[in-house]
Formats: structure tokens, C-alpha cells, sequence
């Protein structure tokens, strides 16, 4: 089991792991960790460690075909003015993938990588209240 002070690390499959790095250090205040291109790179922010693994790399190869799709899952990063980053996003020419949907929770927004993988951009109700953490399931 991964010790509570290392990164979480979620892996996505990319076709064009430069195009990804591109996309999440431009967009989306993530750093470069490792770059391998074209297999593999990894990307932080926060807590996450994001891994993109590109066609040649051993994580995509040992994805069974029937697995391969994409599913409904996505990461999920907490932003402090949702409508601020949908403006700034927009500005640099990306679409969104939904519409602002708010609940008891707070506020979302999905948009994808250049592979398609899912990211929400989540605003909680409460944030003016920092000391409260945020899950995905509250929107």
C-alpha cells in the first residue's frame, strides 16, 4: 500500500504523451516530473501524480481491449472560481465537454484531455471556507 505522504497517482492513456504534457503543465498548473516522450511522462500538482502513458508504454500495453474505453471516471481538481477558470480555459481554446452543473455541494465543469480523459473542475459551495476538504461526490 502507498505510504499517506507519497502522491496519489492516477494513470491515463494518451496517444501523444508531449501533446499531453502540453495540455496539463499549459492548462492546468501541473509540473513535469519525468519525461519519457513518447512513452511515458509523469505530471504533479498538489498531491497527484498523473501518469500518461503513451501507446508504447507497459500500462497501456497491459490494458485488456475490452477495458480500453473510456469510462465515466475522471480526476478531479478543486478550483477556487469555477467561472473564472471556464474564462481562462475558453480563452486558450478549449471546450468543455459539459455545462456548469451545481448541486448542495458546489459547482462543475468536465472538460477532456487531447486523448479524451475527463477532468473536473469542481468549486465548492463553501469556499470561503478553506478548512473544509472537498470530495467528488459533493457536487
Amino acid at each position: 500500500m502507498t505510504a499517506p505522504d507519497r502522491y496519489a497517482s492516477v494513470r491515463y492513456l494518451v496517444e501523444d504523451v508531449q501533446a499531453a504534457i502540453d495540455f496539463y503543465t499549459t492548462n492546468l498548473g501541473f509540473t513535469v516530473s519525468t519525461n519519457a516522450a513518447p512513452a511515458f511522462a509523469d505530471v504533479v500538482r498538489g498531491p497527484l501524480r498523473l501518469l500518461l502513458s503513451g501507446p508504447s508504454s507497459s500500462g497501456a500495453r497491459a490494458t485488456p481491449d475490452d477495458a480500453a474505453h473510456a469510462g465515466r471516471n475522471r480526476i478531479h481538481l478543486v478550483v477556487d472560481d469555477l467561472d473564472v477558470e471556464i474564462d481562462r480555459l475558453r480563452r486558450a481554446g478549449l471546450h468543455f465537454r459539459s455545462d456548469v452543473v451545481s448541486g448542495p455541494g458546489g459547482r462543475q465543469v468536465l472538460l477532456a484531455d487531447p486523448a479524451g480523459n475527463l477532468i473536473e473542475l469542481f468549486q465548492s459551495a463553501h469556499r470561503a471556507d478553506t478548512s473544509a476538504p472537498s470530495t467528488p461526490s459533493e457536487g
